[in-house]
């Protein structure tokens, strides 16, 4: 049985900059839980920072260009926060690799897990396609990141690595 990385917010906990939760109401994502599929995990938590915490965003490209060195998370106080960010994120791969998780469910729009969109940067609201730090290092890893609004493809990826 394939297990699941999933953003703790998305799990229920209240672990999110803002003190708050963000769990999925799916049937599918039920069924895993159910199964002992999931395995919660918070990159920013995890990599020292508290709840509640000043929102941060990346700035200078994305996750990836931040694993590269080219971009930095900021609060929008400026305080940079990126090491926070890859410590979580390399915190994360652990726990996929403990795991044997091939695939994690993160939360869209995060500056760690965001799997299509982040904000960009600029503290107004507005978001840019790109990935957080976490889904980054995942990916380059071998892990599949999906979006909380992409369980279908999660199931069908599930179903494909359980039919080998």
């Amino acid at each position: 049985m394939e297990r699941i990385l999933v953003s703790s917010c998305l799990a229920g906990r209240p672990v999110r900059y803002d003190g708050a939760a963000k769990p999925v109401d799916d049937g599918l994502f039920e069924r895993w839980r159910a199964e002992g599929r999931l395995v919660p995990f918070c990159p920013e938590v995890s990599g020292g920072l508290a709840v509640p915490r000043p929102p941060a965003e990346i700035v200078g490209g994305d996750g990836r260009a931040v694993l590269d060195g080219t971009a930095a998370v900021r609060t929008g106080a400026g305080e940079d926060v990126t090491d926070a960010f890859l410590h979580g994120a390399r915190l994360a791969l652990a726990a996929a690799r403990r795991a044997g998780a091939r695939v994690a469910v993160l939360k869209e729009g995060s500056p760690s897990c965001g799997s299509d969109r982040i904000y960009d940067g600029t503290f107004t609201g507005a978001s840019t396609p790109g990935e957080g730090v976490t889904t980054a290092l995942l990916e380059r890893e071998g892990v599949r990141v999906f979006g909380e609004d992409d369980l279908a493809s999660v199931q069908a990826l599930l179903t494909g690595l359980e039919s080998r």
